[in-house]
């Protein structure tokens, strides 16, 4: 392997959404005895993953495998009204890390189907938020990811509406909304996309730096559908070589010259730094910077509620004597969370 450099995509890596949820089921590790049960992967990397298993979390795809009492999380990507209910029957603490970008296009199914709407949704199937968002109003969505199954759909007497899964790429749904526009002429959509800002900034800093690249790294989980779409767009960007890793253990030894490196949005910085460290650019690291994020999800109300009645407060986020206000996690990054609960596992 001889890579001359690395140009480095910014922004990169965990978006505000999986900042939030990796947090507050560290939160959730550090405040009840193990273990803890988390409904589905709280995000799409197989890292992540690991280290909360290690660190007392069951991850179960089914709430009825959670003992009666025992505090439950439901992941970032949103759950069914009958998964939610499902939980809170069981008598535990249920913490929903849903991401509020999810939330709203779940207030929007809800709204647009209590008025009669029927509704157009582009998303993948089986993807977990396709899955929770349709069981929103089952009766009234109907799902599709071309513009020919746009085409397979009846000629509906109702008004429609078009929304989408929030991690699609531009390129997935640009296609598919012009098609649903043709169709239905009359299409209610929302005046602020439902597409994830993390998303395409994660896209647009590629484009960036792939059409410069001999090769072209993307870090994530192949069950990651931004991680997916990222790779894709490289490939389209012009890249001649593009590889989707878990981690630096998967490189090809042969990658070489200029090497474009990524990570999608489930997947933290300590990977990236693995992967760079493993590529051992001879000419160093360049960051490219499209934009600048500073979004930020503060964690559930009623795990901030739970966190602030418990006496040692201070070690709740990191086993640091300097966390004295952890509840105050805007500056905390989630990536130094994972680490520290590795480290205290």
């Amino acid at each position: 392997m001889t890579v001359d450099r690395v140009l480095l995509a910014s922004p990169r890596g965990f978006c505000a959404g999986v900042e939030m949820a990796i947090k507050a089921l560290a939160w959730m590790v550090r405040a009840f005895e193990p273990p803890v049960y988390c409904y589905h992967e709280i995000v799409h990397n197989q890292l992540v993953v690991r280290r909360f298993e290690d660190a007392g979390v069951v991850f179960i795809d089914d709430i009825a495998e959670v003992p009666t009492g025992r505090p439950i999380m439901l992941s970032a990507h949103g759950s069914a009204p009958e998964v939610v209910a499902a939980a809170r029957e069981r008598g535990g603490y249920v913490v929903d890390a849903v991401c509020p970008l999810v939330t709203k296009v779940h207030h929007e199914v809800k709204t647009r189907a209590g008025k009669g709407f029927q509704i157009v949704y582009v998303g993948h199937e089986g993807h977990e938020e396709a899955v929770g968002t349709m069981a929103v109003a089952p009766e009234a969505i109907h799902r599709v990811e071309t513009p020919e199954e746009v085409a397979d759909l009846p000629e509906f007497e109702t008004p429609v509406a078009v929304l989408a899964q929030t991690t699609l790429s531009h390129r997935e749904w640009v296609g598919v909304l012009d098609a649903t526009r043709e169709k239905f002429p009359q299409l209610w959509q929302p005046e602020r996309s439902d597409l994830c800002f993390a998303t395409t900034n994660r896209q647009s800093a590629l484009i960036e730096i792939a059409p410069r690249c001999d090769a072209m790294v993307v870090i994530g989980s192949a069950n990651s559908s931004n991680t997916n779409a990222l790779a894709a767009l490289a490939k389209e960007a012009g890249c001649p070589r593009v590889f989707r890793v878990n981690g630096p253990d998967e490189l090809p030894d042969d990658i070489a010259g200029t090497v474009g490196v990524t990570a999608g949005a489930s997947a933290p910085e300590d990977l990236v730094r693995s992967v760079i460290d493993r590529l051992s650019p001879e000419n160093g690291v360049e960051e490219v910077r499209v934009t600048d994020e500073d979004e930020y999800f503060p964690p559930p109300r009623n795990l901030r509620e739970l966190l602030s009645t418990v006496d040692a407060v201070a070690g709740v986020m990191l086993p640091s004597s300097e966390a004295s206000v952890p509840l105050d996690d805007r500056n905390i990054d989630a990536s130094d969370v994972l680490e520290s609960l590795q480290s205290s596992g």
